[in-house]
């Protein structure tokens, strides 16, 4: 719970408090302001919702793209050992043929 949907929470609570109170005095003033405490509550309370939201599709996004970059340098390292064992083979036959050659002569 990040520190908007809490105060919301709270700011929430709050007006149904002064909206109750202000109810049982016959106060419409503070009946009316813990209407609008609900209100703001509720909208700070969904604003946190919203942000939290965005924080885990952003965490997710990230996770993935990080991921995929593991998985992008694993694939080019592997194709890396592969070429060096291909060029390492053809030299080691290069050599083997030249020695031979050597041996005949």
């Amino acid at each position: 719970m990040n520190k908007d949907q809490a105060a919301g929470k709270v700011e929430h609570a709050t007006g149904h408090v002064k909206q109750a109170v202000g109810e049982a005095i016959g106060n419409q003033k503070l009946a009316n302001q813990g209407i609008a405490d609900q209100v703001k509550g509720a909208a700070k309370e969904t604003w946190g919702n919203v942000k939290d939201a965005a924080n885990l599709g952003a965490d997710r996004h990230e996770r993935e793209a990080q991921s995929s970059a593991n998985d992008a340098r694993s694939s080019v390292s592997a194709k890396i050992d592969q070429l060096h064992d291909k060029v390492n083979e053809k030299i080691d036959a290069h050599k083997t043929k030249e020695r031979l050659k050597e041996k005949s002569a």
